[in-house]
């Protein structure tokens, strides 16, 4: 009678860290899906933003047509983007694009003094911060999550139910070259 109880406590206290374990490793991937539909609601943001940007450098920058087509090339890749990593390059080439063209915008004194562009310009600055914190977030949850189920015993338990590690939104090869600066 003893040992038949004990065996019971024992089930009990494993059935029970088993549906906390299994709740927890729930919930944390229900915030990296969260996590990454913030990231996704201001690259959307962004994208909307773009049509608005060309329309009001269109005139001012004439000469420059292949920047303007890249970044129309970039926001087209990204509403056509399905999957998260496909959205996660197309956002990286956007990115690329969106400073080309205000570092080219650079030498138009008259389209840096429109208020339209100005006030897209910050607009796309204050979009990209969201984007940044939303990634970083994003990407310490995704750790938290791999970190859960990767570590024993909960390693044998998350491959039961098929829990299979995250990726991180990296940044591209272009935000990760280190910028020269030459006074002169």
């Amino acid at each position: 009678m003893a040992l038949g109880l004990i065996i019971g406590i024992i089930a009990a206290v494993l059935i029970l860290f088993l549906i906390v374990l299994y709740n927890s490793v729930i919930r944390l991937n229900n915030q990296v899906k969260n996590a990454w539909a913030q990231i996704d609601v201001q690259l959307k943001r962004r994208a909307d933003l773009i049509p608005n940007l060309i329309e009001s450098v269109k005139g001012y920058m004439k000469h420059e047509k292949g920047v303007l087509t890249d970044v129309t090339k970039a926001r087209t890749a990204f509403m056509d983007a399905g999957s998260m990593k496909e959205k996660a390059k197309a956002s990286n080439m956007m990115t690329d694009t969106l400073k080309t063209l205000f570092a080219v915008s650079e030498n138009y004194p008259q389209l840096k003094a429109n208020e339209n562009f100005m006030q897209l310009q910050e607009e796309l600055t204050g979009t990209e911060n969201k984007i940044s914190y939303a990634r970083q977030l994003y990407n310490d949850l995704v750790m938290e999550f791999n970190n859960k189920i990767q570590v024993f015993p909960n390693n044998v338990f998350a491959g039961w139910f098929h829990f299979t590690q995250k990726e991180s939104f990296e940044a591209s090869a272009e935000e990760k070259k280190v910028v020269k600066v030459k006074f002169d």
